[in-house]
């Protein structure tokens, strides 16, 4: 590694440090696993105080990009693939940009009778037909995502019979049962994986995961799909780009303590 230097502007050395560091792991300078630098290096390299080094560190390990170990060192991770929650891109379509050859792996395929919260999201009666398919989406060989599906055995008949490891089911929705997806609610949380879950998934029960659970809607605004998708929390990070705005509006002023009319006007 050469010296670099750093630049004594408005963006704090420790934050150049970090800047510079991720971009030569975005290059591939070093792969996972591989052990960075010792920091007195990475300090004679940028011509800076261990204390920068350790807090641009610090940002790197928070990112999820390296993990510190006393004794050990610091070492490389895995990139994290980066998911649009809010994006129209479909799996597939997200693995590419990343350079990954998506693929998918049909668990279990079979009818079931629509339990209380599957009944209620398709708007069904308790114990109609439904059909229930689990998937693993996949990047190579390595399962990143569990998808457990169900649908109304009415709408979609012989649904099962088509290939559901190398199509697109909502391509397969709009092009056989001309019913297309325009809308999905949804909602995000952390868990822990259970037994089955973590082995399908490929890693250790109790492992950190992310449920993603929620309804698709078609045209007419009825439900179609009810999804519950455990993300490997380990390989995969979400994330969401939003407008915003804020009211120009003056704050409306406080009463006095014990005043008739408590309000407080509150930005977000």
């Amino acid at each position: 590694m050469g010296r670099y230097r750093l630049d004594l502007g408005p963006i704090p050395l420790h934050h150049q440090v970090y800047l510079d560091l991720r971009s030569m792991l975005d290059a591939g300078a070093w792969r996972e696993g591989d052990r960075l630098p010792p920091e007195r290096e990475l300090a004679s390299r940028y011509g800076c105080s261990l204390i920068t080094v350790r807090h641009a560190l610090g940002e790197l390990a928070r990112e999820g990009r390296i993990e510190r170990t006393r004794g050990r060192g610091t070492h490389v991770l895995r990139q994290r693939i980066d998911h649009d929650f809010a994006g129209a891109l479909s799996f597939a379509e997200q693995m590419q940009r990343h350079g990954l050859d998506a693929r998918t792996r049909v668990v279990t395929s079979r009818m079931e009778p629509a339990g209380e919260a599957v009944a209620k999201a398709l708007e069904l009666e308790p114990g109609r037909p439904t059909v229930y398919l689990e998937r693993l989406r996949m990047a190579g060989n390595e399962p990143l995502i569990l998808e457990q599906v169900h649908l109304s055995a009415d709408r979609f008949p012989g649904l099962l019979e088509h290939d559901l490891e190398h199509s697109s089911l909502y391509i397969l929705l709009a092009e056989r049962y001309r019913t297309q997806i325009v809308r999905i609610a949804e909602a995000i949380e952390p868990v822990v994986l259970r037994t089955r879950e973590a082995r399908l998934l490929g890693r250790k029960p109790r492992t950190p995961a992310l449920l993603v659970e929620g309804t698709a809607f078609a045209q007419g605004g009825e439900p179609v799909e009810f999804a519950r998708s455990y993300v490997a929390g380990d390989r995969t990070r979400y994330f969401v780009e939003r407008g915003f705005s804020r009211s120009n509006r003056p704050i409306a002023s406080r009463e006095p303590v014990g005043g008739p009319d408590r309000r407080v006007a509150a930005g977000r």
